[in-house]
């Protein structure tokens, strides 16, 4: 599986977290291979930045997933241009492992589910009328194998788990999915996705059921360590040098177990491009590590909680509630019901 430098056919991608780590990775390949993209940026600095590092033609909305008002007008911005969307990869990530107080989003939800879920469901509901009308159209949804408690790891502290959704029925100010009222910034990570597999597997079920021929992947990249400080680390406890260093040296170095962003960023780029992945059911795909030094990228189970369909169309439902209460406006198509 690769991406093409001479594709002759250009595809038409949204990319989120394009900025950094695996996100800028795809999006340098992508952009080398002769793709269009639109490439969204939290802010103004942002965008800028990403433009000097990555010059050409790519357009750079700002789109805030912090901030569903933000998602929403990036959205309508886009669909005033009506430009079809070929493949939306929702890549985007946050995660504060090791802070005991949760943040939030300005609409009030704990920030971590609200840029890995919420967000990216707002930014596809909105987008769906030019996802169905893009060229042999695809989803991507970058999950984590930590949604997975049987893998290695899922099993490093608390694990996945959404429970009723009771947290997400009490909408706003509730700090976890599943209705806890101990905070923990690990799990939450986790249950986002969660969150984001069950989604694309509703998703997936929806366009099966209204005979939209729309191909739905979704990928756990496995570990990713960059050689220098970015990507997750900037909102973790192992933010300074010398927890770097040392989780590096570990995992990296002497377990072996790791990838770095440009390896996951190419996969990403072949996940959105590669012809062989035009499948009408659901993927998903993962890095497995067979020993220290040996790792293997290729299609995967999902966990059992993952699989539940009652549970993905419980989100899917909830949460696209909250995101017409948060936007004041209905949703496109039959994805509200």
């Amino acid at each position: 599986m690769s991406v093409s430098k001479a594709d002759p056919q250009p595809r038409h991608i949204l990319l989120t977290g394009a900025s950094s780590g695996i996100g800028f990775e795809a999006a340098c390949l992508l952009q080398r291979a002769g793709h269009r993209l639109v490439l969204p940026c939290r802010d103004s600095h942002t965008a800028h930045t990403l433009r000097e590092r990555l010059p050409g033609s790519s357009q750079l909305p700002i789109c805030d997933l912090a901030d569903l008002q933000s998602v929403d007008r990036c959205a309508a911005h886009l669909l005033s241009i009506g430009d079809p969307i070929d493949v939306l990869v929702l890549n985007a990530g946050l995660q504060y492992s090791g802070s005991s107080v949760p943040r939030w989003s300005a609409q009030g939800f704990e920030l971590t589910i609200a840029v890995n879920h919420l967000a990216h469901q707002a930014l596809l509901q909105r987008l769906l009328p030019l996802l169905k009308r893009g060229s042999k159209p695809r989803l991507v949804v970058t999950a984590s194998e930590v949604h997975n408690p049987a893998t290695p790891g899922g099993r490093v502290g608390p694990p996945a788990g959404l429970g009723n959704l009771e947290g997400l029925r009490e909408g706003a100010g509730s700090s976890m999915i599943n209705g806890s009222q101990h905070f923990d910034a690990q799990k939450a990570y986790k249950d986002s996705k969660l969150c984001n597999i069950l989604m694309a597997r509703e998703i997936d079920r929806l366009f099966h059921q209204s005979g939209i021929d729309i191909s739905v992947v979704s990928w756990s990249p496995g570990l990713v360590i960059p050689r220098t400080n970015g990507g997750f680390f900037r909102h973790s406890r192992l933010n300074n040098p010398l927890g770097q260093k040392l989780f590096a040296f570990i995992v990296r170095d002497l377990l072996r177990i790791t990838e770095s962003p440009q390896v996951a960023g190419g996969r990403l780029a072949a996940l959105a491009t590669d012809p062989l992945l035009a499948s009408t059911e659901f993927q998903y795909w993962s890095t497995t590590v067979q020993r220290p030094g040996l790792l293997e990228f290729g299609p995967s189970e999902v966990s059992s909680e993952a699989r539940s369909s009652q549970l993905a169309h419980d989100l899917w439902s909830l949460t696209s509630k909250h995101l017409q209460l948060a936007l004041g406006h209905k949703l496109s198509s039959f994805l509200t019901d």
